[in-house]
């Protein structure tokens, strides 16, 4: 699997690199600029792109800006975004265009080899995986509103997990309940939010996001 990585700081960037290929990934590229970050994104077609939200030039969203280029260019283009602080704008922006292989997670959790492999390996098969603790904004911010607010508890937790990327099985087991138990709460929060049921777990947790980022 061939990975284009950006990151400005050398030894964060040196250290995934050392990871990614110890867990058998391919370094297509590992650069520290915007304009380095586009060119490789362009060139050589990467399974998925881990990339730094803040890249020189402008040390602002010029990673995230490079990246949503390339997917507009290659729709789809796997990416997983790395940001030091939750910033939501970022992550509406990455989801904003509806297409699954996206990811978002703050920069703590690359030093955890298992679960940031794991992050990885998910977004470049077409899934979402988004930080616990964006998650817990979105739905916080939402926590008052209509109809989110009429979730009940365990219904509140369901979509958390299903917004990090999770399936029924693994939501099951993560609450040490049955399978089934997981896909009636699935289609309530769905029924609750007015979206149609599916079995796609990647495009329901965009629309989940979607419906949970409107209104800001």
């Amino acid at each position: 699997m061939r990975v284009v990585l950006a990151e400005d700081l050398f030894l964060l960037r040196d250290g995934l690199v050392r990871m990614l290929e110890a867990f058998d990934f391919e370094i297509a590229a590992a650069v520290e600029t915007g304009p380095e970050l586009s060119k490789a994104l362009a060139e050589l077609d990467p399974d998925v792109a881990v990339v730094d939200v803040r890249l020189p030039p402008s040390h602002t969203d010029e990673g995230l800006q490079c990246a949503l280029a390339a997917r507009r260019a290659r729709p789809g283009l796997p990416v997983l975004v790395l940001s030091q602080h939750v910033e939501q704008l970022y992550a509406r922006e990455l989801l904003a265009d509806g297409n699954g292989g996206v990811g978002y997670l703050l920069k703590d959790r690359v030093f955890d080899a298992e679960q940031f492999i794991d992050a990885v390996r998910r977004v470049a098969a077409g899934g979402t995986a988004m930080d616990p603790t964006v998650i817990q904004q979105l739905l916080s911010r939402r926590a008052a509103d209509q109809p989110l607010g009429a979730l009940t508890p365990r219904e509140r937790e369901v979509l958390e997990l299903m917004a990090q990327g999770r399936s029924n099985a693994a939501i099951a087991s993560q609450l040490v309940v049955t399978e089934r138990a997981i896909a009636k709460h699935t289609s309530n929060i769905f029924a609750k939010l007015g979206l149609p049921v599916s079995d796609d777990d990647n495009r329901r947790v965009l629309a989940v996001l979607a419906y949970l980022d409107q209104g800001r």
